[in-house]
């Protein structure tokens, strides 16, 4: 595969999505049907019917003991039909404790072609794009190894560490890779934010792979927006950067003092409002790149605030197990993404997600509109007509590739009793609640839920982090707007809810506790503790982990109720 990309590509593959789909299955069963795996099934046929006949559907916990072989040291044939290189290690929020996945090079490739991809899409509709850089929050760190040595590590950080990254035709971003490659995330943080104020006339963009990345850098300049003023004025970077390679690259990008730029800064962030900081202090950003569907869409309003409303972008489908697809109307509201599924990558099959798993399982080409779907996919890497828990809706066509919108992820959800309250369902209420925190200055900065059954009747739980939308300001909780918030989401739930609620009061007032600023960090460290990515952290949105939950309860500054019953 060529790993350039114009836009006639899209076209052409999109066009033929079909045969190309066929033809992907096709090579995937011609090089994998001798396996151990898929022996069993088809017998070392590469045929798509009897695939579709013997292949079964399968979970993670199915084919874990086939990819641990392979990570304990048994050969590759195993799963895969070409060596595996190295593992994934998924994100470990979403689902529970981190999975891995085996890969090898053809998934780089795949990056970098969708990479490419999106760079062609944006420049089609944003100008100037490929004249400037971009202020790229992106970590990585070394990885660890199987028992038989092969690395494992996040999508991220393998890309970082990988030849792609390193052999790249150039770097467009403000940070040299000693900054992105620094094996300390706070150090590194510093640095991003360091060069990106020195080279504040260069970029055109702001980027993380995640939403809650950009929160948290803002958060992390306006804890230390004075000391970056110091070291530009003082052409010196603070002590506590002893990654030497890190610092001595940005010591040179610094160049010296440059007190004028030191005092531009501090004048805007010494103002009451961090409203439009990001285009105050880059006044050049042409738009904001990262994933804002799902669980991400929460800090839409938040960027929205700080950023001045610059297109918010949301351009590529990616996970662990392979790459789904692109955004192909980036200046669309970031509310309603819908990605065009690229029939290259892997080959996706959908079965009906409103049918309990048992309606009949269609190829991708053959989606209705407006229809929801749980995603299977078969890569070349050993995953099988694997169900990855991802619910999509069918919201169009590009030519005959549909284009999905993210919906949920299939077992997040809260219940206390017969009602399921899906990851929809929390961020549509969160939306309309949030709306209630403006009269107050507030922004949620984070937030998680659980079903607390402990006591009867059960009910919904939320965690809330906020932060006052002026500098240094005090969170001040006003208990009639919080009161508001908690019977806002109540009303946008779903009408099984609502009946559960008001008619047989089987399930008690949703609750809102409050809990003290950094709440979050400690429980992202939590997390990572227990094994998982932090380039690829994501909070998650449902806890089921009662170390996970102390960890919110110690914070706990305030609760409130929901004081009506919601509306049939």
């Amino acid at each position: 595969m060529s790993l350039s990309f114009d836009l006639n590509d899209l076209e052409v593959l999109t066009t033929n999505a079909k045969q190309i789909q066929d033809k992907l299955l096709e090579d995937i069963l011609t090089l994998n049907a001798n396996t151990e795996y898929l022996r069993q099934f088809l017998h070392g046929s590469s045929d798509k019917e009897l695939f579709k006949k013997n292949v079964p559907v399968v979970r993670h916990d199915d084919v874990k003991p086939y990819i641990e072989r392979v990570a304990n040291g048994e050969p590759s044939d195993v799963i895969s039909g070409k060596p595996i290189t190295q593992f994934l290690l998924s994100s470990g929020t979403s689902g529970g404790k981190p999975k891995i996945f085996p890969i090898n090079n053809k998934y780089f490739e795949d990056m970098t072609f969708i990479y490419a991809q999106s760079s062609s899409i944006i420049s089609k509709h944003i100008d100037g794009v490929q004249e400037g850089k971009a202020m790229m929050f992106k970590f990585s760190r070394a990885p660890s190894t199987t028992p038989s040595g092969l690395p494992v590590s996040s999508v991220t950080g393998s890309y970082l560490t990988g030849e792609y990254f390193r052999n790249r035709p150039s770097n467009h971003f403000t940070s040299p890779d000693e900054v992105t490659l620094c094996p300390d995330n706070k150090q590194a943080m510093y640095c991003h934010l360091l060069c990106g104020l020195v080279r504040r006339d260069e970029f055109v963009s702001v980027a993380a792979t995640f939403a809650s990345t950009l929160i948290g850098a803002i958060t992390v300049l306006e804890t230390h927006w004075k000391e970056l003023c110091s070291n530009i004025r003082s052409g010196h970077v603070s002590e506590w950067i002893t990654d030497f390679a890190c610092r001595d690259v940005v010591t040179n990008i610094l160049g010296g003092p440059n007190l004028e730029l030191a005092d531009l800064i501090e004048e805007e962030c010494r103002e009451e409002s961090w409203k439009g900081i990001i285009t105050r202090l880059w006044p050049k950003t042409k738009f904001i790149q990262s994933v804002l569907t799902g669980q991400f869409a929460q800090y839409i309003p938040t960027l929205e605030f700080y950023s001045n409303k610059v297109p918010l972008i949301s351009m590529v489908y990616a996970s662990s197990e392979t790459i789904f697809g692109v955004n192909v109307n980036p200046l669309c509201k970031p509310q309603d993404v819908s990605y065009t599924f690229m029939p290259n990558m892997s080959y996706f099959e959908f079965q009906p997600a409103d049918e309990g798993n048992k309606g009949e399982i269609v190829d991708l080409v053959d989606v209705k509109i407006g229809c929801y779907y749980e995603l299977l996919i078969t890569n070349y890497f050993g995953l099988h007509r694997y169900r990855m828990g991802d619910i999509v809706q069918v919201s169009g066509f590009h030519n005959n590739a549909p284009q999905f919108r993210f919906a949920r992820r299939k077992n997040l959800v809260l219940s206390v009793n017969v009602e399921a309250t899906t990851e929809e369902d929390i961020l549509k209420a969160l939306n309309h609640a949030t709306d209630h925190l403006k009269s107050s200055d507030l922004i949620l900065m984070g937030f998680t839920s659980y079903a607390d059954i402990s006591n009867l009747p059960g009910h919904y739980v939320f965690y809330w982090e906020l932060k006052s939308n002026k500098v240094n300001g005090v969170v001040k909780l006003d208990n009639k707007v919080m009161v508001e918030c908690c019977r806002v989401i109540e009303e946008s739930f779903n009408y099984i809810y609502r009946e559960v609620r008001t008619k047989d009061k089987a399930i008690g007032a949703l609750e809102i506790r409050v809990v003290k600023q950094g709440t979050f960090d400690s429980l992202m460290e939590f997390f990572i503790s227990q094994g998982a990515s932090a380039s690829q952290y994501k909070t998650p949105m449902c806890i089921n982990s009662s170390e996970a939950l102390e960890v919110l309860e110690n914070s706990v500054r305030a609760r409130f109720f929901s004081d009506k019953l919601p509306p049939l």
